[in-house]
C-alpha cells in the first residue's frame, strides 16, 4: 500500500477528476489525502478521501465562493489575468505549507493537477515520485499548437507558429510572477533552476483526461505522457438531487456553464429562448452561482436547479449546451452526445476549438451570441447527422483509452518501479 498525496486547485473542473483518480487508488487498497484549501474537504469527504488543509490564512472558509464569483463575471483576457493572480497565491500558499503537511502525514508519491505547477518542486524537496495529471487541456508547450486561452484552430503554416509564439509570449509574461516565487523557493532549498515550463512537470508519468482524438496532433510530448481518457464515477462524488418527476419524456437539452464561468444569467435566458418552438425540454444547470430564483419565469417545460446530477441526465441528454469545460465537453462525450459551445475564459476556447476540429458540436463565440444564432447552432447539430456520428466516435476512443482505471495502473507501475512509464508513441 501506498500513501498518495493530492495536489490541485479548489475548483469543481479540478477537484472532480483529481477526487475520483484518488477514489480509485484507494479501492485498491491504497491510502490518499488530499491537501488544498478547506473549501476542498466536502469533495475530499465525498470521494472516501483524507483532507488535510493548507493556507488556512490566505484562504479560510468560504473564500472559494467569494473567489468564484468574480472570476465568474469576467471573460477572456480579465478573466486570464485574474487567474493568474489568483494562482500566485495558491502556489505561494502551497510552497509554504505543503512540504511540512506531506511529510508530516507520510506521503509517498503525490499526484500533482499540471495548474499546480509547484508540486514537482515539493516533490523534489521531498525527494518523493510525483506524477501529472492534466485535468484541463494539456499545457505542453509545442510550437506547432495554439495556446490553450485561445479559440485558433490547428494550422501547420508559419503565419500560424509566429501567432502560437506570440500567444505564448503573452502568456508566459502573465505567469512570471508564480514561476518568480518558485524561483524563490528552490534559490531557497538549494534546488536546481529549471529552464522551461514543460520541465515542472513529471519525467515519470503525464496523464491527461483527453483521449488522443481530442487533441490536436502533437509531435513533441515526452515519451512518459498518456491520453487516459477523462475520470469520472458517480461513487465519487457529492451526490445532487434533481426533480425527476418533472421530465416530460421529450428529447433532453442539458445546459451548464460550468462552477466558475456562470454568473452571466443573460446566457441561460438566451438559451432557453432559442429552445421555444423545438420539441425539446429544456434542463438548466446554474452550478452554484445563482440560485434558480434568479433567472425569470423561462418559457416551455426548462427546469433551472443550482447543482444537477450531470452524469445521470448526460445519459438521457441529445445535445449539451456548454461552456466548453473539459469536464462536460468530455461527460457528454462520454455519453455520445454532441455539444452547441459557448466559451467563455481560461481554457474554454481550446477546448471548443478542439469540439470544433472534431466535427463533435458548434462553436458560438461569446461575443456572437444571439437567440437566433443560438437556434442556428441548435438545429444543425440536431439535424445533420456528422456531429452524432462524430460524438460517437469519440464516444469508442474514450472507451478504448482505459479512463481512470488505466490511469491508476500507469500510477500504482511508476510507484512500483521507480522509472518512467512510457506509452506506445510519442507521436499523436
Amino acid at each position: 500500500m501506498t500513501h498518495f498525496g493530492i495536489l490541485c486547485p479548489s475548483a469543481s473542473g479540478h477537484l472532480n477528476p483529481m477526487t475520483t483518480l484518488g477514489y480509485e487508488l484507494m479501492r485498491r487498497g491504497h491510502c490518499v489525502t488530499l491537501f488544498g484549501i478547506v473549501d476542498s474537504q466536502p469533495k475530499a469527504l465525498a470521494a472516501g478521501l483524507n483532507f488535510w488543509a493548507i493556507g488556512e490564512s490566505e484562504f479560510p472558509m468560504g473564500t472559494t465562493a467569494q473567489l468564484m464569483k468574480r472570476r465568474g463575471e469576467l471573460s477572456g483576457l480579465a478573466a486570464l489575468r485574474y487567474n493568474f493572480s489568483l494562482a500566485k497565491r495558491d502556489v505561494s500558499a502551497s510552497l509554504r505549507d505543503s512540504p511540512i503537511a506531506l511529510k508530516s502525514a507520510g506521503v509517498e508519491a503525490l499526484l500533482v493537477d499540471q495548474v499546480s505547477i509547484e508540486g514537482g518542486t515539493i516533490a523534489e524537496l521531498l525527494d518523493i515520485a510525483f506524477i501529472s495529471v492534466c485535468s484541463a487541456l494539456l499545457f505542453n508547450l509545442e510550437d506547432g499548437i495554439p495556446p490553450i486561452f485561445t479559440h485558433w484552430g490547428y494550422d501547420t503554416g508559419w503565419r500560424a507558429i509566429i501567432r502560437n509564439r506570440a500567444g505564448y509570449a503573452l502568456s508566459s509574461l502573465l505567469a512570471q510572477p508564480i514561476r518568480d516565487v518558485i524561483a524563490e523557493y528552490r534559490r531557497k532549498w538549494n534546488l536546481p533552476s529549471k529552464l522551461t515550463s514543460n520541465d515542472l512537470y513529471s519525467q515519470l508519468a503525464q496523464l491527461s483526461q483527453q483521449p488522443a482524438e481530442f487533441e490536436f496532433p502533437r509531435k513533441e510530448l515526452p515519451s512518459c505522457f498518456h491520453f487516459t481518457g477523462p475520470y469520472s464515477n458517480p461513487a465519487s462524488r457529492e451526490p445532487a438531487s434533481f426533480p425527476y418527476e418533472k421530465l416530460t419524456g421529450q428529447p433532453l437539452i442539458y445546459a451548464s456553464m460550468g462552477t466558475i464561468q456562470n454568473r452571466l444569467l443573460w446566457i441561460f435566458q438566451m438559451i432557453a429562448e432559442a429552445c421555444v418552438g423545438l420539441d425539446v425540454q429544456l434542463v438548466i444547470a446554474l452550478g452554484g452561482g445563482e440560485a434558480p430564483e434568479s433567472l425569470p419565469e423561462l418559457p416551455g417545460n426548462t427546469i433551472v436547479v443550482g447543482y444537477a446530477p450531470q452524469l445521470e441526465l448526460l445519459q438521457k441528454a441529445i445535445l449539451t449546451i456548454t461552456h466548453a469545460g473539459m469536464n462536460t465537453t468530455l461527460e457528454s462525450l462520454s455519453n455520445g452526445v454532441p455539444m452547441v459551445a459557448i466559451p467563455i475564459a481560461t481554457d474554454q476556447p481550446g477546448v471548443a476549438a478542439r469540439i470544433a476540429w472534431t466535427g463533435t458540436g458548434k462553436v458560438v463565440p461569446l461575443g456572437k451570441v444571439s437567440v437566433e444564432k443560438l437556434r442556428e447552432a441548435i438545429k444543425q447539430v440536431l439535424t445533420e447527422d456528422s456531429y452524432k456520428k462524430n460524438a460517437l466516435r469519440l464516444q469508442e476512443a474514450i472507451k478504448q483509452a482505459g479512463g481512470v482505471s488505466r490511469a491508476a495502473d500507469i500510477i500504482e507501475q511508476v510507484v512500483a518501479t521507480g522509472k518512467p512509464v512510457l506509452s506506445h508513441t510519442t507521436t499523436y
